[in-house]
């Protein structure tokens, strides 16, 4: 599996939400039912501080079994720390553990300005 390619704006200071569906290669809905799932937005690919961890295990990833969902969620409060632009990848991990990559792209932050 390659991953595709998603940029992503976030707003800072508000919530981030968004719902993917994901198909396989015969164009049926993919069933995560037992996978795991991890995304990390960093300032550059090679960048040692993750800005944000989103996990199934931390609630900011949740998988909608048969219905082949992903939900992403970051609260306000944490878009509100965040002060540059980024990158992102989505993993999702099987119920055997193999990883694979399904997501990647940038993160542009527009800027709040009402505190």
């Amino acid at each position: 599996m390659i991953a595709g390619i998603y940029n992503i704006n976030l707003d800072q200071g508000a919530t981030f939400n968004r719902s993917i569906v994901v198909k396989d290669g015969d164009g049926n809905l993919f069933d995560f039912s037992g996978y795991s799932a991890r995304m990390q937005i960093r300032s550059e690919v090679d960048a040692t501080d993750v800005m944000v961890e989103l996990t199934t295990e931390n609630g900011r990833i949740t998988l909608g079994g048969a219905a082949g969902t992903i939900v992403l969620t970051i609260d306000a409060d944490v878009t509100a720390t965040m002060r540059y632009d980024g990158v992102y990848d989505l993993e999702i991990v099987n119920p055997s553990g193999a990883i694979n990559r399904l997501l990647k792209g940038m993160v542009r932050l527009d800027y709040e300005v009402t505190r």
